[in-house]
């Protein structure tokens, strides 16, 4: 029998195998039922960023950064992490924001400072800064591969000794008599797979799969599906070597994509797409979203005035309704969630995976910045939200 039984293989499902191994968990059985990576988090940005005013994400993100940053010698594979910096811009209103959340993320370990529209403009000289008030840098800031990542992770994972199935879906979760404990789970062919723990990280799919065992408690895993629509610009060599801008005055980000190509994302939640499920879902991108990406991409960088759109396509978020992930035990025993990552999973994956180990091995984060109670199940029904500590206005949740 498997001590834990890890259902989901994107990055959060793969990053708590990699973690449970590396903490001497041998018996982890990963299902999962395509391939590693082949889901949400194959379609990825993959922004590397440690900019939140939450404490517990900003360090979990910067845990993120060590790990990107040393993925051969940590995982024996690349995840595609490329350093290429992290410049944040706020209007007049959002300066006294940024400057105490530089000074929260720096209190965690993250190496971040304030810099001028100088300094953003030899970074970005194709970028039009007149309406910024101030910015922020992350020399470590950049981006990965999704999908990539996940194999990563799973290939580490698989080494430490875990059984990391492919085209295995997880169809029920199995419980003892009376529901008040999880024993494992059960597969598409009817095999039935008995477990200590079993951890769901199935992003979207993860509502549907707990709801029969959390729903006649009276607790729900509150996930939307939010669809999030990407294009890529091929700019051609005047690009030049940039890092991810993030627009926090017409909500927008943006970064290298390869040589010469840029990927363009939407930071306005008040856009957002909602969708009732995944399966199915259009990857073509709406000719509005077009327009109204060009304009805003060509209005903040009027200096690259030989780019054309290349290509584009659409993932999707598994939203909560604080717009951050659920890392937690549940009222049943035996059961944990890792789901509703809400944009931010890829670049605090490993060290969601290093919590979820801590979790199940020690009851409590091993990590003085990271509180285990932020990420709780339990917060939305109490009504106490995991808000920023330092809000921008118009930002959303997103940071």
């Amino acid at each position: 029998m498997p001590e834990v039984v890890v259902v989901g293989g994107g990055v959060e499902g793969t990053a708590t195998a990699w973690a449970l191994t590396r903490r001497g968990v041998r018996d982890v059985v990963l299902c999962e039922r395509a391939g590693i990576g082949s889901g949400m988090s194959g379609l990825s940005s993959g922004i590397v960023r440690c900019h939140y005013g939450v404490r517990s994400l900003a360090a979990m993100a910067w845990r993120g950064v060590q790990v990107f940053a040393h993925d051969e010698e940590l995982l024996g594979a690349p995840t595609g992490y490329r350093r290429t910096g992290y410049v944040v811009g706020v209007t007049a209103g959002d300066v006294a924001a940024l400057a105490a959340n530089v000074a929260l993320q720096r209190s965690v370990g993250v190496d971040v400072e304030l810099v001028t529209a100088d300094d953003v403009h030899a970074l970005w000289p194709a970028a039009r800064l007149d309406d910024f008030a101030a910015f922020a840098h992350e020399p470590w800031g950049g981006y990965g591969d999704g999908h990539q990542t996940a194999n990563a992770l799973a290939a580490s994972a698989r080494q430490g000794g875990a059984d990391v199935r492919q085209g295995t879906a997880v169809v029920s979760l199995l419980t003892a008599a009376g529901g008040g404990r999880v024993t494992g789970v059960e597969l598409a062919d009817g095999t039935r797979l008995t477990a200590g723990t079993v951890v769901v990280a199935a992003g979207w799919w993860s509502r549907a799969l707990v709801a029969p065992v959390l729903g006649p408690l009276g607790v729900d895993l509150p996930i939307r599906v939010q669809r999030e629509e990407v294009l890529m610009f091929a700019a051609g060599p005047a690009r030049g070597p940039v890092p991810v801008f993030s627009d926090l005055s017409s909500l927008q980000y943006v970064r290298a994509e390869g040589a010469e190509g840029l990927l363009w994302g939407n930071s306005d939640m008040g856009r957002a797409q909602w969708l009732d499920g995944v399966d199915g879902f259009s990857n073509a991108v709406a000719r509005e979203t077009v327009e109204d990406a060009v304009e805003r991409f060509s209005a903040r960088f009027p200096g690259l005035d030989d780019v054309r759109l290349s290509h584009s396509y659409a993932g999707c978020y598994d939203v909560t309704p604080d717009y951050n992930p659920v890392i937690s035990r549940t009222p049943v025993d035996g059961l944990v969630v890792a789901a509703g990552f809400s944009g931010h999973g890829y670049k605090i994956a490993p060290a969601v995976g290093e919590l979820m180990a801590d979790l199940l091995l020690d009851g409590a984060s091993r990590d003085p910045h990271v509180r285990v109670d932020d990420f709780r199940l339990g917060r939305f029904a109490d009504g106490d939200l995991l808000r920023s500590e330092n809000p921008y206005a118009g930002a959303g949740s997103m940071r």
